[in-house]
């Protein structure tokens, strides 16, 4: 097993668990919560339960795609044009209702690509991706966010 699928099979979702809903990340508008929501999304566009259009513009997408592929890390505080200044307000009542959804996604996500890893899905920002470039952007993406609250 590829130690970027061990990670989301195995760590993510105990790590995730750490957070309490008080925490205050290191960067951005985001709660515990609202970073846990925001991440199930992003794992849901990889497995098409959620879609978005492109909105790079195509002359960028390779080079966007080239980004997304390296080691580079996001910086702290990388503006996402799918989100506002402002945080969106909390789906969930409580950061348990949170945590199940993103258990959900992140099982969706690897069931999605089983047996079919070569199956390409539009991420709105670098292009369509197969199943090993969705794993190594939703870790950087995932580490990120770890980082953020102090989990990594």
């Amino acid at each position: 097993m590829i130690p970027k699928e061990l990670f989301f099979k195995e760590q993510y979702i105990p790590l995730i668990k750490k957070l309490n809903g008080n925490e205050k990340g290191n960067w951005g508008v985001l709660s515990a919560q609202g970073m846990i929501e925001h991440m199930s999304e992003s794992i849901a566009i990889a497995s098409m339960r959620i879609v978005h259009a492109l909105h790079t513009p195509p002359e960028l997408v390779e080079k966007y795609k080239s980004f997304a592929l390296s080691d580079k890390e996001f910086k702290p505080g990388t503006k996402n044009a799918l989100m506002s200044d402002e945080p969106h307000p909390l789906r969930h009542r409580s950061i348990e209702e949170a945590v199940k959804e993103l258990e959900v996604e992140v099982k969706e996500f690897l069931s999605f690509y089983e047996h079919q890893p070569e199956n390409k899905v539009l991420n709105p920002f670098f292009g369509d991706l197969n199943y090993n470039e969705w794993l190594h952007l939703l870790h950087k993406h995932a580490t990120h966010h770890l980082k953020q609250f102090n989990l990594a």
